[in-house]
């Protein structure tokens, strides 16, 4: 029966393989951090298949706290105290006080009323659109949303419409159009991924007040790192109390391992708690993530200098990166690209900064548009001042040798 499928996919992955699209997985034998080992490739090769470390730039690790011992004990205090797993979803038998003070502590990060906890800030986004917006509503996003997004959105039943990244005139064009829909909701990133843009918030904000429609941010790439509490890019343009819906995870800047939240005004977290399918059949987020997310997020309350640190981080290298030649945009967030343009250049030189021991990855179409490849480099608060002039060393080397710079 698989035989007509192995024929199909075969092919696909051949082609795949072909245009540069096919993705291999590296694996690592340590835990995450601003340094990393990989495994080497097999081979019956005596000196091939060894283990390397590598100075990690391309992790969502933004401060620095994925393996940290300190994470490491909170974990294993909250799994001793509360156990394992609840192996059930939460309206049957599955709500322990853990999750109920994370999603406190969530809601009052955020600036909301409340916050809903899912296993991943996909699901999140599902649950998000699926539950609210029907027939009789418009979904407005933006172009270069991430695909949670995207695919959420498809799988509703709302009429779909789509604005230019960041343009604001088309945005208010499509609300203009939308005149007449029971819902109106305006859908954003707050962050970027592949460029580090960070989304006008408050203009978003004012269309929708003008327009009155929802506002709905994916702050993944934010919370625990944009503005001044880490509150993510609401707090960042000072309209916390005016966005509707904020959809984050735990899995980058808050410990990165997993899990994710809606951040919401009470009554729509309530209607999520009754309705929304990917929170109602999944089972409760696993004690080990609750707990140690929640201990994060009051740790970061006493610690300001995490942030500090990577901001300090984050310049330092943009600086030195200028200084050195290179094409850096003037994004306000530690995802810092470095602009190639060409597509072979991009994931080559990727490869050869990995033979000198620097951890990046090279990004080009279909994953960001043509012509616009980059090599996109993930700045952490764990890095020291010496890691990154070893990377600017190591690119600077490996851009003269590609004739970057």
């Amino acid at each position: 029966m698989y035989g007509n499928l192995k024929s199909i996919l075969k092919t696909e992955l051949a082609a795949a393989k072909e245009n540069g699209t096919y993705k291999t997985e590296r694996v690592l034998e340590s835990a995450q951090g601003r340094e990393i080992t990989v495994a080497g490739p097999p081979s019956r090769k005596a000196s091939a298949g060894r283990s390397k470390k590598y100075l990690n730039f391309c992790a969502n690790n933004y401060l620095g706290l994925a393996g940290t011992e300190l994470l490491e004990k909170a974990s294993e205090e909250t799994v001793k105290r509360w156990g394992f797993g609840l192996a059930s979803v939460r309206f049957i038998c599955g709500t322990q006080t853990v999750h109920k003070d994370l999603e406190r502590a969530v809601a009052e990060l955020i600036g909301a009323e409340d916050a809903v906890l899912y296993s991943s800030c996909f699901m999140a986004n599902v649950g998000l659109f699926q539950t609210f917006f029907g027939e009789q509503d418009v979904i407005i996003s933006d172009e270069l949303n991430h695909a949670s997004i995207i695919d959420a959105v498809r799988l509703s039943k709302a009429e779909r419409a789509v604005y230019k990244h960041m343009d604001m005139v088309d945005l208010e064009e499509k609300l203009k159009a939308s005149v007449g829909k029971r819902l109106r909701v305006i859908a954003t990133d707050g962050v970027y991924s592949m460029d580090g843009d960070i989304a006008p918030l408050k203009e978003i904000c004012d269309l929708a007040d003008k327009y009155d429609a929802l506002v709905m941010v994916d702050d993944a790439h934010a919370t625990g790192v944009m503005g001044k509490n880490g509150g993510g890019t609401p707090e960042h343009c000072g309209v916390a109390q005016r966005v509707d819906f904020v959809t984050g995870t735990f899995g980058k800047a808050l410990g990165g391992a997993g899990g994710a939240f809606t951040a919401t005004h009470k009554e729509a977290a309530d209607y999520l708690r009754n309705r929304s399918r990917t929170y109602l059949f999944s089972n409760s987020l696993d004690t080990a993530v609750t707990g140690t997310s929640l201990f994060v997020i009051n740790h970061l309350k006493k610690h300001p200098e995490f942030r500090e640190r990577l901001w300090e981080n984050t310049r330092y290298f943009r600086e030195l990166m200028k200084k050195n030649g290179f094409s850096v945009p003037n994004s306000q967030h530690p995802i810092t690209p470095i602009m190639l343009g060409d597509e072979k250049k991009a994931v080559e030189m990727a490869k050869a900064l990995f033979d000198e021991g620097i951890y990046v990855i090279g990004f080009a179409f279909p994953v960001v548009p043509k012509g616009k490849a980059r090599i996109r480099v993930q700045i952490s608060a764990a890095h020291t001042k010496e890691d990154i002039e070893e990377a600017v060393e190591k690119f600077t080397k490996v851009g003269k040798k590609f004739g970057v710079v």
